[in-house]
């Protein structure tokens, strides 16, 4: 299995953390020269050995105006298999606290991806949001962590899951903000709170997410429609070893994905490391921290538990459940026609290799119920997948489009 031997070559790197090389000082004798690292230890170090642990949010605190604002994080709600933390400006604000101007503060509920990464790669969208308000975020756990006493996890629980933690946010009316895969189980939670007669979202974005994964089909949509399930469970499906607290429980291991993501998309390694070096040739404390630590949140990948990912696959790419109106979650059908008084905003890269053109859009046309004027459209110019939550493309185009839909509703 390729998951024991990485754990043999990374226990093998934790050893040689003490193999250094005795610098010479012209003393012979003296036990405390001092030692370096042996050529080239750090690289395979940081290919071989990533941090144990994601990297935390640690957002202390958000530029509004022209004044920092003090930022705490709190966990709301948590299941095995994901948490619920919320990043709050102080003080702590409820629907009764409004912004200058009358109109009363944002509650966002950040629905991140369990596609490979640690939600903290979203960092940088949540220090965003938080310029409009108090942030939810979903935190999903690395299924090596989780012991097999917790039982499967299927995509129909990760829909339940975002039931539950929409419930245990409603404080207030909710703006629902869901990127990539998330978008599908987001929009099928919100559908059947709908379908229940539950209380609606304020509204909900759908960014880059394969609503309707038939049109216009990317690589990474052909490559799971043109392999069966039963390829997917024999090539990429490991076993987490001992010691971790999921061992024994089968998983598409974070490194497959993360070599995977570095394949298809090596500019973007290379513009990370490449804006690490340059802040160490700098000199510049503040931004080598912060190169090294938008390296550290994009290496911070998760594994999946193989039912989950193979759900995704059959339901998203093969079988289309969603946009064909079959998917049935438990005993309730999914039905975005039932969605009547959430707003819908849809946003697109138009670079997006990801994510094909058409395939968040369509959603849409699946809540047909939602008058026109709650509705926004956007297809951003010059737009890769990553563009649409971080980077200038978010900062300048589509947050500010966000935040203008938001207080157009």
């Amino acid at each position: 299995m390729w998951y024991a031997w990485l754990e043999t070559q990374r226990n093998l790197m934790r050893m040689l953390g003490t193999w250094t090389v005795p610098v010479d000082d012209g003393k012979s004798g003296n036990a405390a020269a001092p030692r370096v690292a042996a050529v080239g230890y750090d690289w395979m170090y940081r290919l071989l050995q990533p941090p144990p642990e994601p990297p935390p949010f640690d957002i202390r605190t958000v530029r509004i105006g022209e004044r920092d604002v003090a930022v705490v994080e709190q966990m709301i709600d948590r299941t095995p298999f994901c948490a619920l933390r919320k990043f709050s400006r102080t003080p702590d604000v409820a629907a009764s606290v409004s912004e200058p101007g009358g109109a009363p503060l944002a509650e966002i509920f950040l629905c991140t991806p369990l596609a490979g990464h640690h939600a903290v790669m979203l960092r940088e969208t949540v220090e965003t949001l938080l310029q409009d308000g108090n942030v939810y975020v979903t935190d999903w756990t690395n299924a090596r962590d989780v012991s097999l006493d917790a039982g499967p996890f299927g995509l129909d629980d990760y829909v339940l899951v975002i039931q539950r933690f929409l419930r245990a946010a409603a404080s207030a009316p909710l703006h629902v903000v869901a990127v990539c895969q998330a978008t599908g189980p987001a929009l099928a939670a919100t559908a059947l709170s709908a379908s229940a007669g539950e209380a609606p979202l304020r509204s909900i974005a759908l960014m880059g997410g394969p609503i309707d994964a038939r049109l216009a089909p990317t690589a990474v949509g052909r490559f799971a429609r043109t392999h069966t399930l039963d390829w997917f469970r024999t090539v990429v499906i490991d076993t987490v070893p001992p010691p971790y607290r999921g061992a024994g429980r089968r998983v598409y291991p974070g490194f497959i994905q993360h070599a995977a993501i570095v394949a298809a998309h090596p500019d973007r390694q290379w513009a990370l490391e490449s804006r690490y070096w340059a802040s160490q040739c700098s000199g510049d404390e503040r931004a080598i921290a912060g190169a090294l630590r938008r390296l550290n949140e994009y290496a911070a990948v998760l594994d999946m538990t193989e039912n989950y990912f193979l759900n995704t696959i059959r339901v998203s790419f093969q079988e289309y459940s969603l946009a064909r109106g079959s998917w049935q979650v438990g005993t309730h059908r999914v039905r975005p026609r039932d969605i009547v008084s959430t707003a819908l905003c849809t946003i697109e890269g138009a670079r997006d290799d990801i994510t094909g053109a058409g395939q968040t859009h369509a959603a849409q046309t699946l809540c047909s119920a939602i008058p026109l004027g709650m509705r926004e459209k956007l297809t951003i110019k010059v737009c890769d997948h990553y563009d649409l939550f971080t980077g200038p493309r978010w900062h300048e185009t589509i947050h500010p489009a966000l935040s203008a839909f938001w207080r157009s509703i």
